[in-house]
């Protein structure tokens, strides 16, 4: 059976429930809280590029180092990331 965590956005601080192998674009846009932009899906666009303050997630596709630097840590593009425990994020960078 999938575990099911919860996602926090800061900004509004309200949530939304994601599966551990569902993206954190596609359950955050499926329950309609925000704020987040989207663009490709495919972790090129760099759109969906948010910060993880709490929690631990995993990267499932690459993201791009044009959007994504090893020197920010944890800023991630949510459409390549799925929980691994609760999340909260923002879109403060």
């Amino acid at each position: 059976m999938e575990k099911i965590y919860r996602v926090r956005v800061l900004e509004t601080n309200k949530e939304f429930s994601c599966g551990e192998d569902t993206r954190v674009l596609e359950a955050m846009k499926r329950s309609g809280v925000g704020p987040v932009l989207h663009g490709c899906f495919g972790g090129g666009c760099g759109v969906c590029k948010m910060k993880v303050l709490s929690g631990d997630y995993e990267a499932v596709q690459k993201m791009s180092c044009v959007h994504i630097s090893d020197l920010e840590e944890h800023v991630v593009l949510i459409c390549c990331i799925v929980p691994r425990s609760d999340l909260v994020i923002t879109a403060r960078i």
